[in-house]
């Protein structure tokens, strides 16, 4: 028996299909006997996979574990569950153990850590460890020497190609818990048609498991799996969980025109100068298959900023205001991240994106806007504390150390405590943000109706217009009260 275990995201997120493993549990389907649990959806997880292990017999323990929530909850069970069944082999897999495989091997309580898109590794491992045979020269493996504890690795996995790999095991799972209302539509589902992005910015995490490559489902077997979600589901709205789903404009339009009849609403991530590339007939697809919002990474301000970024392509802060516009004119909206505080000047860099995003809001109300603190992602080559990165900072070398309020609250970019961005800089971008959003409450909430809307934005109009965002104390009461949730911390 194997065991494919998703720890829960976090106690505000609606639960998403656990996609990861979906996407393992296809490649065992037919020849492994196996289970997926959700942590999600369950009241005692560390109960529930102690008997499952002790009645079942289970030999291996699939983990996909991401930096934050998922990898404060995956350390105690799994440590506990090493204690109880030292005969159980863990492996953890995700974005977490794929950078930092050294912490995850040192702590004890992971025996193999699967690097990158791993689906083809760990079938290879599962098989591997049932026949008694060696897995150490399998591609993306990080794993301790038998005798000697020295931790060694075979690199990140190769990225598969969606398009060869199995449909997913839906029957595994119950699809429909996870149906759920949100601004799109009152059932939404999600769905993953491509791995990697072409570009290399220096601060994503994707650049680092993909290499800079992208691989995709064909537009017809995306538009197949989505209307599978629509017809046996009931899906109304789609989620694309993809790192860049818009880079090739002829899938996108074939996709869209596949889909036009199914009358729903979806959403996915776009680079701005892809979209911008993109002529008038696509976006008409898109706007006719009902495509409602695109999260875009603006980043900055500042085509300095952008430049030291590594953003490539033709990224330049000018084209977030074009797509802006051109997105009003589609009916489509625009979700924009910044990244505000990066170094030479991360105060003079703040400013600079705060204005530039009042300028956004100025072309076009409806976006969406999500900021961060600027945090580094830890190099390719640089797993976890070995190699100082700008201004001596280091990340950490242990599990226990990753898992402190504090290392949780810079997993999720909330507020890194950096060396370049001081207690009045971080005051200042909080101050911004909660000013913003009460002006220009999301559309996100479907709660955020009637005086839930207009209340925040009237005690909010004077300080946005005269640029007087420090302390706002009563906007801060009034959150608390009306319990307003972000996109970025709560989902859709």
């Amino acid at each position: 028996m194997i065991l494919l275990y998703n720890p829960p995201s976090s106690a505000n997120r609606k639960p998403v299909l656990p996609m990861s493993l979906l996407a393992l549990g296809a490649l065992l389907e037919g020849e492994e006997d196996y289970a997926i649990l959700d942590g999600n959806l369950l009241d005692d997880p560390l109960a529930l996979l102690d008997r499952t292990v002790r009645e079942s017999g289970a030999r291996v323990l699939g983990v996909t574990v991401m930096p934050g929530p998922q990898l404060q909850h995956a350390v105690p069970l799994c440590r506990l569950l090493k204690a109880a069944h030292p005969e159980l082999t863990i492996v953890w897999g995700g974005y977490f153990p794929s950078q930092h495989y050294d912490a995850c091997l040192r702590a004890g309580i992971v025996d193999y850590v699967v690097r990158g898109h791993g689906e083809r590794t760990f079938k290879g491992l599962v098989d591997a460890l049932l026949a008694g045979e060696d897995p150490g020269s399998l591609p993306g493996l990080a794993y301790r020497l038998p005798g000697s504890g020295e931790i060694v690795t075979t690199g990140v996995a190769a990225l598969p190609r969606p398009e060869e790999l199995p449909g997913w095991p839906y029957h595994r799972v119950d699809v429909a818990r996870y149906a759920r209302p949100t601004f799109m539509g009152r059932r939404t589902l999600a769905h993953h048609s491509s791995y990697g992005c072409p570009f290399r910015c220096n601060f994503c995490a994707v650049v680092n498991l993909a290499g800079g490559q992208w691989a995709a489902q064909s537009a017809r077997r995306t538009a197949a799996a989505t209307r599978r979600l629509v017809e046996d589901w009931g899906a109304d709205a789609v989620e694309f969980y993809d790192n860049n789903f818009f880079v090739s404009e002829a899938r996108t339009a074939e996709f869209a025109e596949r889909i036009v009849d199914l009358g729903i609403h979806w959403w996915g991530e776009a680079r701005i100068d892809t979209l911008m590339g993109y002529d008038d007939r696509t976006w008409e697809l898109m706007r006719a298959s009902g495509l409602k919002m695109v999260f875009l990474g603006a980043e900055s301000g500042s085509d300095e900023t952008l430049r030291r970024m590594n953003k490539g392509g033709k990224a330049a802060a000018g084209e977030a205001l074009e797509i802006a516009r051109r997105m009003a004119h589609y009916g489509i909206v625009p979700e924009m991240s910044f990244m505000l505080g990066n170094p030479p000047e991360p105060e003079d860099d703040a400013r600079r994106t705060m204005a530039f995003i009042r300028e956004v809001k100025r072309i076009n109300p409806a976006t969406e806007i999500i900021l961060y603190l600027n945090t580094p992602v830890p190099p390719a080559t640089s797993d976890t504390g070995d190699r100082p990165g700008p201004d001596g900072f280091r990340f950490p070398e242990t599990l226990e150390e990753w898992t402190s309020p504090e290392w949780t609250e810079f997993s999720q970019r909330r507020d890194p405590k950096t060396p370049w961005l001081g207690d009045s800089l971080r005051g200042q971008v909080r101050d911004f943000q909660q000013v913003l959003n009460a002006y220009y409450p999301t559309s996100t909430d479907p709660r955020l109706t009637g005086a839930r809307r207009w209340i925040p934005r009237a005690l909010a109009g004077w300080r946005y217009h005269l640029r007087a965002y420090r302390f706002p104390l009563e906007l801060r009461l009034l959150n608390r009260v009306l319990a307003y949730q972000r996109p970025e911390t709560s989902g859709f």
